[in-house]
């Protein structure tokens, strides 16, 4: 029997290993633990400029408008790390920076996505879902394998980070996992259908003087077929900019419009 002194590469102990070690570096290196999300830290100097930091396992993105060049050294002296200069491209994401702003897209993963399910020659649609639709997990029809099924949910989902467009029907897909039939494929192929018309979608982000934070939410009353659910929606703005949204089905029955 060996006792491991240290984590080694691709065990499941690596990535806690090399978090905690990170972790107690930056924490003490004047960084703060964001509460809500483990992986971001932010460093705010006596003149109340900033430093933002956001980890994904060995993967690093950082920006603010403070000392970028001493932290950039910093890191290179105590980890061996490669600087790949200003972000283009992070986990499946695109990011085109300007001086009038940034755009985040997913449109090298959208194609894919179409590849992967042979529908990057489909007829597009302009819309993701047609007017009306309702779907049941009671549905007569041919059932689908369940695996494909599940990884056309798990691959739009990922998109839904650049897409909000899409939020509504690929969540509305995700209820049927467990028995896709013929018609629930079906709208999963409509939404692919979608994005063949809208590869180069994605979000705006610029500079503006208005920093006021806006909400817009929404909710159908009891739009399930099967339990009677309602589903809601979403979608915060700081000043111009989209940066929180989602559509998910409530977790208990409203008995009013109001409720709901």
């Amino acid at each position: 029997m060996y006792k491991l002194k240290k984590a080694l590469y691709g065990l499941k102990q690596a990535p806690r290993a090399w978090y905690s070690r990170i972790d107690q570096y930056l924490l003490k290196d004047g960084f703060s633990r964001s509460n809500n999300e483990p992986t971001l830290y932010i460093k705010v100097n006596q003149q109340g400029k900033i430093l933002i930091l956001c980890l994904y396992v060995d993967d690093m993105i950082y920006t603010g408008n403070m000392m970028l060049d001493e932290f950039k050294a910093a890191m290179k002296s105590e980890f061996e790390m490669t600087d790949l200069g200003l972000m283009k491209y992070f986990l499946g994401i695109e990011v085109e920076q300007s001086n009038h702003g940034i755009c985040i897209s997913q449109q090298k993963y959208a194609v894919d996505i179409l590849k992967q399910f042979k529908m990057e020659k489909c007829k597009p649609a302009d819309t993701p879902n047609s007017l009306g639709t309702k779907l049941s997990k009671e549905d007569l029809g041919t059932v689908v394998n369940s695996t494909l099924y599940k990884q056309l949910v798990g691959s739009l989902m990922y998109l839904t980070a650049t897409r909000p467009d899409i939020a509504f029907a690929t969540s509305y897909i995700s209820r049927f996992m467990e028995s896709p039939k013929d018609s629930h494929w079906k709208v999963g192929k409509r939404i692919l259908r979608y994005i063949a018309s809208t590869t180069t979608y994605g979000l705006w982000y610029t500079t503006s003087p208005d920093s006021m934070l806006t909400g817009y939410t929404d909710s159908d009353y009891a739009g399930n077929i099967d339990d009677i659910k309602s589903t809601s929606g979403y979608a915060f703005l700081f000043g111009k900019n989209l940066i929180s949204w989602a559509s998910k089905k409530q977790p208990i029955v409203s008995i009013s419009s109001a409720e709901a």
